[in-house]
């Protein structure tokens, strides 16, 4: 019964930040016009204000489904069935030969690359 609140406590949040927007983009509309013809200082500075206003309410919109997500979101276990976590210690030519026993190819043994780093002079 809370996730049926919350899913519709979520609605109504988004509705509600939705009217916002669309009434605070229909009063810029108007704010610009009275600050174009009236050009006066406070009609600009009041136009700022609202354009930022509106801004927030977007921010506040995307903040609203960011935890929507992570009240939704549904626990994972640590360890998805059927996966193994390895760790391989040894070197790369050890490996080799390893993957190649594994894949049984008819590839011959000495396929292995030998990696082991060299001196200038050797």
């Amino acid at each position: 019964m809370d996730s049926d609140k919350i899913a519709n406590d979520y609605e109504y949040s988004r509705q509600t930040y939705y009217e916002l927007i669309e009434k605070g983009k229909d009063a810029l509309d108007l704010a610009i016009e009275i600050a174009q013809q009236s050009e006066h200082p406070r009609a600009i500075e009041v136009l700022s204000g609202m354009i930022k206003n509106v801004g927030d309410v977007n921010d506040k919109l995307m903040d609203l489904n960011k935890k929507n997500k992570d009240i939704n979101k549904d626990d994972l276990p640590l360890k998805a069935e059927g996966t193994t976590n390895n760790l391989y210690i040894g070197s790369t030519t050890d490996l080799q030969r390893m993957l190649q026993d594994v894949e049984k190819t008819a590839k011959p043994a000495n396929n292995v690359i030998d990696i082991t780093p060299r001196l200038k002079d050797e």
